[in-house]
């Protein structure tokens, strides 16, 4: 949803490039856009903030049911806002279509959680990960700041961490949670022998590996990449961790 038509008019043209996105309408006011999301099943919402009568950050406080929301703006100030209200991606304008694409998968991978999980069909790697000499003792749990409260969460529940910027978001089990720090941070905290980093922007859990492929690991029906960065570090475990044949 947007006020300017020439934005409308470049998203409706994205929209149509993806094959596996339908677009369903199109709004230049946040009540019109009210009406559709009562009467029609939406999965994903592009969301413009600086709009008349209502902004977009005050559109998601008031809607009951959200579908998971893609904001496109002018204006960075409010990415922090945005992300505070688990939004999927912020997108500055001028929006370019290989930005666009990468929101659109980071959505599509959200929505996938969302599904029951499918089977594997191939083995895990052992959950006796190798204990690393002198490692330091960890306890099962860190404290992490979300918004205005603090956040208790186990080792167990982590399935992977993603970085944003500024902030990380802590895909668990339950739930995600945004926190302000930086990745790096939260990567000094992680025990080494149950989390690794694969990519720039993601750190796994071990334990919830299901597969892996040649250029990205499978954690149920989500899809992380590895980097060339982190790629020798990531092999080496594989190794160790795989049976060898006779």
């Amino acid at each position: 949803m947007d006020d300017e038509p020439l934005a409308r008019n470049l998203l409706t043209e994205y929209v149509r490039k993806v094959p596996y996105l339908q677009l369903a309408d199109t709004c230049s006011s946040p009540m019109t856009a009210i009406e559709v999301l009562r009467n029609k099943p939406i999965d994903l919402l592009f969301l413009d903030i600086q709009m008349p009568e209502l902004t977009g950050i005050t559109l998601l406080k008031v809607l009951q049911k959200k579908p998971l929301v893609i904001l496109t703006t002018a204006y960075s100030e409010y990415a922090l806002e945005g992300y505070e209200l688990d939004v999927v991606d912020y997108l500055l304008k001028p929006i370019t279509f290989d930005r666009f694409l990468k929101s659109v998968e980071k959505a599509s991978q959200r929505l996938a959680q969302l599904q029951p999980a499918v089977p594997v069909i191939i083995q895990s790697p052992p959950k006796e990960n190798p204990v690393i000499e002198n490692q330091p003792y960890h306890q099962p749990f860190v404290f992490v700041k979300d918004g205005t409260k603090m956040v208790k969460i186990r080792w167990n529940d982590i399935l992977y961490v993603e970085g944003l910027k500024d902030y990380v978001a802590i895909h668990t089990r339950q739930q995600k949670i945004v926190s302000l720090q930086r990745l790096k941070q939260l990567e000094a905290q992680l025990p080494s022998e149950r989390f690794i980093r694969i990519h720039h922007s993601y750190i796994v859990a071990l334990d919830a590996i299901d597969v892996i492929h040649k250029e990205r690991v499978q954690i149920g029906t989500v899809f992380i990449p590895i980097s060339d960065t982190y790629r020798k570090a990531f092999k080496e475990f594989v190794d160790r961790n795989q049976i060898q044949p006779d």
